[in-house]
């Protein structure tokens, strides 16, 4: 299979099912607080809740730049199937615990299980594509994200028919099983000897002394803020603004927001892949764009009152949000190595990770003193402000490898 002329396609997608159990995984639980906290009590507290969901990106943040040169260094195959399988059993045991202090360290550990995924995955989808395909690809691979986002979202609707003990029982044993399937369909790109064993020091001084890197990372992180600010506290939100339970909030919210960034990875992948081949910086107006339409969307989550408002603006959000979450890769590609590429894109995860962190902690905080709506909608400055400066120093040169 791996001769054939579309397998390349086939790892995409096997991958991008990967992507969607890493997400129900670490999503499900911002749904099934209301359900949890009926055994877990300290969980009533928003910034308790702040704390769980911050210490997985605290951890997943840290150790994101390891695994990126990890990735560039050992069979990224194995890698994957690892991290699946580690992050699956460690959420089967979540229906297991019974204190705070259990579900905290557990979710400590899942933040570094799933760290070891990205980086390997983006990497070896890279390796398997060119600069005529690789938008899409990494666009397709995104879908898995945002369809575990969607099915996340139903936590609370299958822990209220069930419980939440089943539900994180239910997919840590779908992970754990698809892990064993990997081993036989998901291989390995023939890398160089020199691809893999690279001076350390000299690897990473060449690509901090980049400065179109500092830039990416840079754009990487701070729309960040809002992402994983929607992705946290969003159906917090909803709820609250719309006055609905989380067991509606919850699937509303993500399907809304992920379903619609589903289809913009798509758009943006195909966008980018034809515009770049007839301007390099095709990849970065594409990103652009996707990342301009965040703006209005931020503006009228945080302030909106009507339900026409609210829906259209996290529709909006998720189709913006996708076109820009599938160039990151892409336009990384353009600037460093092959040898680089996962080490990158580790360092890009830290970043948008700490930043997460950051933001959901404060978020928090903020939903405790009641003003949640409007310290999203500032995030919509910060956004504006990245672009004017991705759009300025970022200058890549037409490549195809």
């Amino acid at each position: 299979m791996r001769t054939k002329k579309s397998y390349p396609w086939v790892v995409t997608l096997m991958l991008a099912f990967v992507a969607m159990l890493n997400y129900i995984d670490r999503q499900m639980i911002s749904t099934m607080r209301p359900a949890m906290q009926v055994d877990i009590h300290e969980l009533t507290l928003a910034a308790n809740f702040g704390r769980l969901m911050a210490v997985f990106l605290w951890v997943y943040g840290s150790i994101s730049a390891f695994s990126g040169v990890i990735a560039d260094r050992i069979n990224r195959k194995w890698l994957i199937v690892a991290s699946l399988f580690i992050w699956s059993t460690l959420t089967l045991l979540n229906a297991f615990t019974t204190t705070f202090d259990q579900l905290y360290i557990l979710r400590a550990l899942m933040g570094f299980s799933e760290a070891l995924y990205f980086p390997a995955a983006l990497s070896l989808i890279a390796d398997y594509h060119d600069q005529r395909t690789r938008s899409r690809a990494v666009g397709i691979h995104a879908t898995g994200i945002y369809l575990g986002q969607v099915f996340g979202g139903f936590g609370a609707t299958i822990s209220k028919a069930y419980s939440w003990q089943d539900t994180f029982l239910l997919f840590g044993i779908i992970g754990m099983a698809y892990a064993v399937i990997l081993i036989f369909f998901v291989h390995e790109k023939e890398r160089e000897k020199t691809e893999t064993t690279f001076p350390l020091g000299d690897h990473l001084k060449s690509l901090f002394t980049s400065f179109p890197f500092w830039i990416i990372l840079l754009y990487f992180t701070i729309p960040s803020l809002p992402g994983w600010a929607i992705k946290n506290w969003a159906p917090t939100l909803i709820a609250n603004s719309l006055n609905l339970d989380m067991a509606v909030a919850g699937p509303l919210t993500t399907i809304s927001i992920s379903l619609s960034s589903f289809f913009g990875v798509l758009i943006g992948g195909a966008l980018a892949d034809k515009w770049f081949l007839v301007n390099p910086k095709g990849r970065i107006y594409t990103s652009a764009i996707g990342l301009a339409l965040t703006i209005p969307s931020l503006i009228l989550l945080g302030f909106g009152s009507s339900f026409i408002h609210i829906i259209t603006a996290a529709v909006i959000f998720g189709l913006g949000f996708g076109m820009f979450d599938t160039n990151n890769m892409p336009i990384l590609c353009q600037f460093v190595g092959k040898n680089q590429r996962a080490t990158g894109y580790g360092f890009l995860n830290m970043g948008g990770i700490f930043a997460g962190a950051m933001i959901t902690d404060f978020l928090g905080k903020s939903t405790d003193a009641g003003h949640l709506g409007r310290d999203l909608a500032y995030l919509s400055v910060v956004v504006l402000f990245i672009i004017i400066v991705q759009l300025n120093f970022l200058k890549p040169k037409k490549t195809n490898s």
